[in-house]
């Protein structure tokens, strides 16, 4: 995984004199489908030259739902493109409900996908970059699941209520000792 972000020019954050200097990574699954949380998040973290990490199952994908159903935008639905987004996101409400990683300090990449069939388009020539709330929260509240379908219309989601409490549980520690600022890295299996 690091030697894919090295490659790709991406930072790894390896403060050593602190805790929780998180690296937070999205990992897209070439063989992902759709409304399946077939995709993984790493959240790993260097003290005293001890690397510590953890894996979550979650989708980097947007489910069924918005997909097909309802384009929220007219463009098509939101894709995240892989890459860092350095200082972007932040420990804040998931749609006024609950707290998540969210973005909210500055703009993503996505590829639009308009065409309402079951196949993710990552055609370069839609790709757009805005603030759109591509945020990294829990398909539901309390509860785990197996189909993405409405909890994603381009965000990075959990399907299991106890790794997305974990993971934020890894956040809130490092909100104790650095700002509430944090990067996320999504990279192709």
């Amino acid at each position: 995984m690091f030697d894919k972000m090295r490659e790709n020019g991406h930072v790894i954050f390896e403060n050593q004199s602190r805790k929780y200097n998180l690296n937070i990574i999205g990992i897209r699954s070439r063989t992902a489908k759709l409304d399946e949380f077939g995709c993984q998040l790493m959240v790993a973290y260097k003290y005293k030259d001890v690397w510590y990490d953890h894996s979550y199952r979650i989708t980097t994908y947007p489910g069924r739902y918005y997909m097909i159903q309802k384009l929220l935008n007219p463009g098509g639905c939101a894709i995240l493109v892989p890459g860092q987004y350095r200082g972007v996101y932040k420990v804040d409400y998931h749609r006024g409900l609950y707290k998540a990683l969210c973005q909210r300090l500055g703009t993503v990449k996505c590829y639009r996908d308009g065409d309402r069939d079951e196949q993710f388009d990552l055609d370069k020539r839609t790709i757009i970059e805005g603030m759109f709330g591509i945020n990294i929260h829990n398909s539901q509240d309390n509860m785990t699941t197996t189909r993405v379908g409405m909890h994603s219309a381009g965000c990075q989601v959990f399907s299991d209520d106890r790794e997305f409490n974990h993971f934020m549980s890894l956040l809130f520690a490092s909100l104790e000792q650095f700002p509430n600022i944090f990067t996320y890295t999504l990279i192709n299996e």
